[in-house]
């Protein structure tokens, strides 16, 4: 009895959730009230503020939920099999898909961009990626991959705050449907800055230099011409007198 109560709560809170992100995701936080998380999710008011004393409380459940899964993409991606920048894009692929299909995903990045609207500290997930990617970074450079004038950790600052910023913008100005197609492009621009040359595994021999280009053949001399007699224009020396 007490566990069928327990599993009645929990869908009670799930439902709520999910109703509170879809608003979160397409009005924003101002643009949302208790009522409408109430009406979208078919519970009452009261239901609602028994779960979630505030607004606020739901929004900070929403963050939590959202970016709770990213641990796991991370984790997924640990296969040292795979080069490392080739985990690095695929990761981010992920990321982008779940930011446009995943609605607490969705939420979650929306409400911590209104940050300054919201009366709750809400979680930082930047820095969780930021890890995962310098990690993914110092293995690059371990195998030789890695452009040798990048250091991990300042390199991944700066990839990890442009890829949220690119996508949040494409978002902005071509919807959802668009990430996959320009994060394509983005790594297109971003990926060949970040390659260095692999080394080769150990017994492996080095790769020979390339072969030097043969030397451009010499142009061909010039024919000889035969000097013009004195006061003959035009007619050569008879070189038989």
């Amino acid at each position: 009895m007490r566990r069928s109560v327990q599993e009645r709560a929990r869908a009670t809170r799930r439902s709520l959730l999910e109703a509170a992100a879809c608003l979160f995701a397409q009005q924003g936080y101002a643009g949302t009230s208790v009522n409408d998380i109430s009406v979208r999710s078919g519970r009452t008011s009261g239901s609602v503020y028994f779960h979630y004393a505030s607004k606020e409380g739901i929004a900070l459940a929403v963050v939590r939920d959202g970016f709770a899964t990213w641990p796991s993409l991370r984790a997924h991606y640990e296969n040292h099999s795979v080069p490392p920048l080739h985990r690095l894009v695929t990761l981010s692929h992920e990321i982008a898909h779940a930011l446009a299909e995943d609605p607490l995903t969705r939420a979650g990045a929306r409400l911590w961009a209104e940050r300054g609207t919201i009366n709750v500290r809400l979680p930082d997930p930047f820095g969780l990626w930021t890890t995962a990617t310098t990690r993914l970074l110092a293995q690059a450079r371990n195998r030789g991959h890695l452009a040798p004038h990048l250091r991990p950790a300042p390199t991944a600052r700066t990839l990890v705050r442009t890829f949220f910023g690119f996508c949040t913008l494409t978002e902005a100005l071509e919807g959802p449907d668009a990430l996959a197609g320009r994060l394509a492009d983005w790594w297109e621009l971003t990926l060949p800055s970040l390659r260095g040359h692999p080394r080769p595994a150990a017994g492996e021999p080095p790769e020979p230099p390339p072969a030097p280009e043969p030397p451009a053949p010499e142009p061909p001399a010039p024919e000889p011409t035969l000097p013009q007699q004195p006061g003959r224009r035009g007619a050569p020396y008879d070189v038989q007198r």
